[in-house]
């Protein structure tokens, strides 16, 4: 199995391009409800930002597709993820909506707990649509990164990833991480969403989805009950917590565990697995080797505070991926464990849950 599309060495192609809202988020200074939180830092936060950044402090090309606000936050956006590497070159300005915002706590999100306030209703980046993009840009990559955040936004979102999930001649290989956010599709009034998730990721060539999201959504319990529901994706790679992860290529399965990893902040992981999978895949490495580098990539974003973390070293990761099953099974990986210095704008937001160029 191959990544389909152009390669690289074209002025304008890149390895990556992902699209998708990215927000301005404030992170609390101490724990507690949000009515009690004194100051916040200011961090950005996206689904298809993290892994276009994270990819390119990987080394891959990456070109990162959105809109947001003429305003400060929409600069503070640009420069961040700039910052990376990630080309932001055909970022839309909006004179007429802000930058999306939003608040959380810091406690565990798994939890009752945890609070989140969204101020992204009617923002840059819910005005996306097939008028309002350069498709030639966001198809200008060998692999285009979705999420189900995006159609959940607007009419406009949803009809710009339906056109960009149809099966047409010569798109580029589409890779989509499901990321079901019911409270996304109610402020929206759509009582469909599932379906709708469900019907994008048809559409896709790798489809990223945990047990757990597809239990609530669609009520499939299980990889093979996800695979059977989804035959048409090239790859569907079923996340299953701290047990694995489990891929389905063509009429191969493969499965491997979860690395044991001493938790520093649990946020962070989808995205970071999501790219180590794609970064492999770019490099054509055997299954097998692409879910390990995903293991590996979310524990480096559990092993720091934030929720984006420097991936491992291309050689150190590959050392490790290459390990037999016996020698993996015993891996334990904490802080520090990848030895690499923090690249800027380490900290983001939305996409937990929750190196070196592609020759």
């Amino acid at each position: 199995m191959t990544v389909d599309g152009p390669r690289s060495t074209a002025p304008g192609v890149v390895d990556v391009v992902a699209l998708g809202e990215s927000m301005v988020t404030f992170l609390p200074s101490v724990p507690g409800r949000l009515a009690d939180v004194p100051s916040f830092e200011r961090a950005i936060g996206g689904a298809e930002s993290n892994v276009a950044c994270v990819l390119a402090a990987a080394g891959h090309s990456v070109r990162w597709a959105g809109r947001v606000g003429a305003d400060g936050f929409g600069d503070h956006l640009v420069e961040a993820i700039g910052a990376y590497g990630v080309d932001v070159s055909t970022v839309r300005r909006d004179p007429a909506r802000p930058t999306g915002v939003y608040f959380r706590t810091a406690g565990d999100r798994a939890t009752d707990a945890h609070e989140v306030a969204y101020y992204r209703a009617g923002s840059a980046a819910s005005a996306m649509s097939v008028g309002t993009m350069d498709l030639d840009a966001v198809r200008s990559g060998r692999v285009l990164h979705l999420s189900g955040i995006t159609p959940a936004l607007s009419a406009g979102c949803l009809g710009l990833t339906r056109e960009l999930t149809a099966r047409r001649p010569g798109r580029p290989f589409v890779s989509f991480d499901v990321n079901h956010r019911p409270g996304l599709w109610r402020d929206a009034g759509d009582g469909h969403g599932p379906e709708v998730l469900l019907e994008l990721a048809r559409g896709a060539d790798l489809v990223f989805v945990g047990d757990d999201e597809a239990r609530d959504a669609w009520g499939l319990d299980g990889p093979e009950a996800l695979r059977a529901a989804l035959p048409e994706p090239e790859v569907v790679v079923v996340k299953q917590g701290a047990t694995g992860a489990t891929a389905f290529h063509g009429d191969h399965v493969t499965s491997v565990p979860a690395l044991h990893v001493d938790v520093v902040a649990a946020v962070g992981a989808g995205d970071a697995f999501a790219a180590g999978f794609l970064s492999a895949t770019l490099r054509e490495q055997p299954v097998r080797e692409r879910l390990r580098h995903g293991h590996l990539w979310a524990a480096a974003a559990l092993t720091v505070p934030g929720d984006l973390a420097a991936p491992p070293a291309r050689d150190h990761a590959d050392r490790l991926a290459a390990l037999d099953d016996t020698e993996w099974g015993r891996l334990r990986l904490g802080p520090g464990w990848t030895q690499d210095g923090e690249r800027p704008g380490d900290r983001t937001g939305e996409g937990a849950d929750e190196e070196g160029r592609t020759p």
